[in-house]
């Protein structure tokens, strides 16, 4: 059986993973990534990552030495942080899928203090930063060649 373009397997390592990247918190009141809502919306949205997400699940399985939601949790762990300092660009890919989709989590923005709806038409408020920071970058010269 596949969840989209992913296996079974594949698809189980990715909410194990999921979970460990961004897990529950009862202290603010949140599921982890591995919650059956939001593991369910990165299945669906995973779209145009799905080459990087199934590159970075082999390469999560062949650190794991087999499927990673079969190890140990201790051993999970030492495997997820090997992963996150060897996984490169596909594991990017991956990683923000999963944020984009934990952090539209009707729960996850209520406990952001943030009313759970889409930005736009209203909008958000942005707080207003340093202006100045960006004067060595207007200072530079054109780096294109004009037409």
């Amino acid at each position: 059986m596949t969840h989209g373009t992913l296996t079974d397997s594949e698809a189980r390592d990715l909410r194990i993973l999921a979970g460990i990247m961004i897990p529950a918190s009862s202290a603010h009141g949140v599921p982890g990534a591995d919650d059956e809502l939001i593991f369910a919306d990165i299945l669906k949205n995973l779209e145009r990552d799905t080459a990087d997400a199934q590159t970075a699940l082999r390469h999560l399985a062949q650190l794991a030495g087999g499927a990673f939601a079969d190890l140990a949790p201790d051993h999970r762990t030492e495997v997820a942080i090997r992963f996150k300092q060897e996984g490169g660009a596909p594991l990017f890919a991956l990683n923000r899928v999963v944020l984009l989709c934990y952090y539209r989590d009707d729960r996850v923005m209520r406990s952001l203090g943030q009313e759970p709806r889409s930005p736009f038409p209203k909008g958000h408020v942005v707080e207003q930063g340093d202006w100045s920071l960006l004067d060595p970058v207007k200072k530079r010269p054109p780096m294109w060649r004009r037409a």
